[in-house]
């Protein structure tokens, strides 16, 4: 072939070993061109690595223009070999092609790049060769934590000892890298470098078979022609999403790890327990150097006990256990949070090309006759035209996306129970950076709201941000999110043992059972899922209720109104006489117990007499003032109608406070005026009206006065005066 230099890098993708050394390796052979197992497509992408606004992780991004879904992704970090490559090739102002078989072969259908591979695994084979039982701890063993240029003929060896056949995916795909040497050769390249999947290294060693033989290879593949055109482009991407996939099927369980171990110089294990120290002291944990001290040592131990050259991710994770956080799994899995897998999120260049979820909501936008504009506008609809219903579920499908184009101009954005919504929209550059950010999730604003959707039912591990969830589906129109997403309920709900939990995240659940229908979805299942819950928070209830101090008792209170209205609002008269029956059994602190025998009341569970009856009790000269007090405003709370309407509670609650003396009444004040204060004004001056009355006229179940002499206006006034002044009136 008449080349003086072909020089083939096995290496892992996403492997810090074999980024260093890959990089080493090219500085060392100066290459004049440098192939790289990629889609073919991006070769003129290359270039913008070098851009100083490019920062990793990113990924390649193949779409097929105007056919939404068609999408591929190819994840790079800074730890990667092949970018790495990239890099090189910028620096030294050499070309980089990619030499793997087309995109468009993946986008059309026709590249079965994602099935598993058949036949051996053979690292696994080498590592139980070595004695080992984990064929990822073998490869970091003598790959990853044994730097130098060496490895790579090793690599060469031991998978050309053991590759005895492949299968067809991996021989059409050895083919094109093939094809792409010889056209490289034919250019008049002289001093090559590859860099491919060790695997792939014994096919594109010397000598090479016949051209004509690869040409029958690729011509025999099912698509070899791809009928469709790939477009491609840089997206960023973050450390989150390279723990879960990639492109070459090839996902990294500890990105962060790995980034750190590329990064970090002589001192890994050291500097990573430094950091592991860090994120524990910022959480208000106390770590000292010398337990980062003790920690090392610990992890180094392990290291050597395992004939391991370097402690590796389990033997630091074990030491961080056992000494940083005191054997707590929750402090542990911090750490994991934030440094194994890591919170980093990689930026493109504005020279970046399009990506494809960018073009389908200018589609849309011009669709929906949605112009963006920089100056904030005012968007009303309505529900039951299908242009305005269409808006909204674009809009919270993008809001879905975290891309907040629009927001509320009034409360709570598309309340499900209302065929109206107000928007105020504004187009910030910024958003164009968030579209790009979240194409990471799809190509179309609908398939990537869609499963971001999935992604959170399956992430989340709060309830109440689970049934909230139900509700931003409903309002984005993403109906076949649900399945997924109350099946994250149920199993949350039932591995859930606090109440409070239940209670905080069942309203929303109610709502979108009740309301579903109003855009045109099927509340059944909702309605199922919320009855068991419904069930558990009326077995929990009584338990969770006792024993709780002021804080607890008000935020109590808060949950048991929630609910109340919750169960109102669900079409299911069993479930709402569940939740009746649990109040009448709770006993709690006065505050909830003046809370719950105002529900009852409302509810027409106890008469008004009843509750004349517990009013008279919990307010009698015996009770403590602080509980008389929390007991009241327990029972006021929410509506001042009831002291308006029944004279009886009333001129009870007039009777505690003219008994109170000074020093008593102003400890049980500010409880008094939270309580009146969330009346409406009308209210609170009805009321006053009401109390101002109180002393004309007998009194209820007592004879009329025998004389002038009975009634003391002064004594009244006094009474009035009190009254007005809780309620915020002047006389």
């Amino acid at each position: 072939m008449g080349c003086r230099v072909t020089a083939v890098y096995g290496i892992r993708h996403h492997g810090p070993g074999s980024a260093k050394s890959l990089r080493a390796a090219l500085e060392e052979q100066k290459p004049d061109i440098i192939l790289i197992e990629g889609p073919p497509e991006a070769d003129a992408l290359v270039p913008l690595v070098a851009d100083p606004e490019m920062e990793a992780p990113v990924a390649l991004l193949a779409y097929v223009p105007g056919e939404p879904g068609k999408a591929a992704f190819w994840p790079f970090a800074e730890f990667s070999p092949e970018w790495q490559a990239m890099r090189y090739a910028t620096e030294a102002g050499v070309p980089a092609r990619f030499c793997d078989l087309p995109a468009a072969l993946q986008l059309a259908g026709e590249d079965d790049r994602g099935t598993p591979r058949t036949g051996t695994d053979p690292i696994a084979e080498l590592a139980t060769a070595a004695g080992y039982d984990d064929p990822e701890r073998w490869w970091e063993d003598v790959v990853e934590h044994v730097p130098g240029t060496a490895v790579f003929d090793a690599i060469a060896e031991a998978i050309g000892l053991l590759r005895d056949q492949a299968d067809e995916r991996d021989l059409a795909r050895e083919a094109h890298m093939r094809k792409t040497l010889r056209a490289a050769v034919k250019d008049g390249y002289q001093n090559i470098a590859v860099v491919c999947g060790a695997w792939h290294v014994p096919a594109l060693a010397e000598p090479l078979p016949p051209a004509a033989h690869d040409d029958r290879l690729l011509r025999g593949r099912r698509g070899a022609q791809p009928k469709v055109k790939a477009a491609m482009t840089w997206v960023p991407w973050t450390y989150g999403r390279l723990a879960l996939t990639s492109g070459y099927g090839a996902g990294v369980r500890s990105p962060g790890w790995y980034d750190h171990l590329f990064t970090a110089g002589p001192h890994p294990v050291e500097s990573w327990l430094a950091r592991a120290a860090g994120v524990l002291r910022d959480e208000g944990i106390g770590v000292s150097p010398a337990h980062v001290i003790e920690a090392t040592r610990l992890a180094e131990a392990l290291a050597a006990l395992r004939g391991r050259p370097l402690a590796g991710l389990d033997e630091v994770s074990q030491a961080a256990l056992s000494v940083l956080a005191d054997g707590s799994d929750l402090l542990l899995a911090l750490i994991q949070r934030r440094l194994v897998v890591g919170e980093r999120l990689g930026t493109v260049p504005a020279a970046t090309p399009a990506v494809p979820l960018q073009q389908d909501l200018r589609r849309q936008q011009r669709a929906l006759r949605l112009r963006p504009d920089a100056i904030t506008r005012d968007l009303d609809l309505d529900l039951r035209k299908p242009n305005d219903l269409a808006r909204s579920h674009l809009l919270h499908r993008l809001l879905l996306l975290r891309v907040s184009w629009g927001a509320s101009s009034q409360g709570r954005t598309g309340h499900l129970g209302t065929f109206r919504e107000s928007w105020q929209l504004t187009w910030r550059p910024e958003l164009d950076l968030a579209l790009i950010e979240a194409s990471m999730w799809g190509s179309a604003v609908e398939s990537a709201a869609f499963a971001r959707a999935r992604s959170l039912a399956a992430g989340s591990t709060a309830l109440d941000e689970l049934t909230a969830l139900t509700e931003r589906c409903l309002l984005a129109d993403l109906g076949g999110a649900l399945p997924d997403v109350l099946t994250a309920v149920r199993e949350r709900a039932a591995l859930d043992t606090d109440v409070t939990h239940l209670m905080a995240a069942l309203p929303a659940l109610v709502r979108a059972a009740r309301y579903g229908d109003v855009r045109g979805t099927d509340p059944a299942r909702l309605g199922e899922v919320a009855a068991e819950m419904i069930t558990r928070v009326c077995a929990g209830l009584p338990v969770a209720a006792a024993s709780l101090d002021e804080g607890a008792a008000r935020v109590m209170r808060e949950r048991i109104d929630a609910v109340h209205s919750a169960t109102s609002l669900l079409d299911d008269a069993a479930s709402r006489g569940r939740w009746l029956d649990a109040l009448a059994r709770l006993n709690g602190p006065p505050l909830i117990g003046g809370r719950v025998t105002r529900l009852l009341l409302d509810a027409g569970r106890i008469t008004v007499e009843a509750a004349a009856g517990r009013m008279t009790l919990e307010l009698s000269a015996g009770a403590a003032a602080a509980a008389a007090a929390g007991w009241a405003e327990g029972f006021l709370s929410g509506s001042g109608l009831l002291l308006v309407h029944d004279e009886r509670l009333l001129r009870l609650v007039d009777t505690w406070l003219a008994g109170l003396d000074a020093d008593t009444f102003a400890a049980v004040l500010p409880a008094l005026r939270r309580t009146f204060g969330t009346y409406a004004p009308p209210e609170r001056r009805a009321v006053g009206e009401r109390a101002a009355r109180l002393g004309v006229g007998p009194r209820p179940g007592r004879a009329g006065p025998a004389g002038d002499d009975d009634y003391d206006a002064g004594r009244a006034a006094a009474a009035v005066r009190v009254v007005a002044g809780i309620l915020g009136l002047s006389r």
